[in-house]
């Protein structure tokens, strides 16, 4: 397992650039992407192309050449291995298949992001990238808001205004937070603050909507576990226990600020679920 640069190139160690030279086969990620960085390094080793689309049929190769004797590093686009990337169902194998494993350790952008975050990393959680989906994203948030310990999340340039709007909501706009933005690149930021000021640095451009987000925010205090927020299911439910649907929902998207169509498909999955009573 290669880790490989997030940004800058010279972030290449000597020990993986040797690896990546004596190796009999490299399994990358996207072999164009990875191409270009052998090719900055002089290195001339043979490619195969191992994704989260073709794992599953690319192992059985992979795995050949290993039982007959070769050596393989596997990498991903930027970063340690496995770590939000592809290779987790090969490591899987080689260790059935009693084939030696071993780390090239290096960089990774979750371990840059809590060393400068300036937030508690002495226990911190790391949950990948949130789902797209705005209902999915706001019931992984709901589960997190009392999680003691800090959170690392992935975020892309495309959900980052929704993704902080929803960690405002549902952890408290004061909750301290950090993005790291572009890390280690040329246009790199490394910017602490509430998740308000986050937000609001992203709508005034002091935050470009540009290049790949690291999230840390800080755990819940004893105040936030001994009284979360109650989510929007949980008060339409009890609503619907002793008003009429339409009215529950109207009160839900007046009181906790939500999107109609939103609430109204929450209000008939629960009618459907038989969690309330019907209209």
């Amino acid at each position: 397992m290669v880790a490989t640069p997030i940004g800058n190139r010279d972030d290449l160690s000597p020990r993986a650039r040797q690896v990546l030279t004596s190796v009999d086969l490299i399994a990358a990620e996207d072999t164009r992407h990875t191409g270009r960085l052998l090719s900055h390094f002089g290195v001339k080793t043979a490619q195969i192309a191992l994704h989260d689309h073709n794992e599953a049929k690319v192992i059985g190769k992979v795995l050949q050449r290993l039982k007959s004797g070769s050596n393989v590093a596997l990498v991903s686009d930027a970063g340690t291995p496995l770590v939000s990337d592809p290779g987790y169902r090969l490591v899987q194998a080689a260790h059935a298949l009693d084939i030696s494993v071993s780390p090239i350790p290096g960089p990774c952008a979750v371990i840059s992001a809590i060393s400068v975050a300036g937030l508690p990393s002495d226990r911190f959680c790391y949950e990948g990238f949130l789902p797209a989906k705005r209902e999915a994203r706001r019931t992984v948030l709901q589960q997190l808001c009392r999680e003691e310990r800090s959170i690392v999340i992935l975020e892309s340039v495309h959900r980052i205004d929704d993704a902080l709007a929803d960690l405002s909501e549902i952890f408290g706009p004061e909750r301290e937070a950090f993005i790291g933005r572009e890390l280690t690149k040329l246009h790199e930021q490394c910017i602490a603050g509430s998740l308000r000021d986050l937000r609001n640095l992203l709508h005034e451009g002091d935050i470009p909507r540009k290049g790949e987000f690291v999230l840390v925010i800080r755990g819940a205090t004893e105040a936030n576990t001994a009284d979360p927020k109650i989510s929007v299911r949980e008060l339409l439910v009890e609503l619907m226990r002793n008003l009429p649907a339409k009215q529950a929902v109207d009160i839900v998207v007046r009181v906790a600020k939500q999107r109609r169509n939103d609430v109204y498909r929450l209000m008939l999955e629960l009618q459907r679920k038989d969690e309330g009573p019907p209209a």
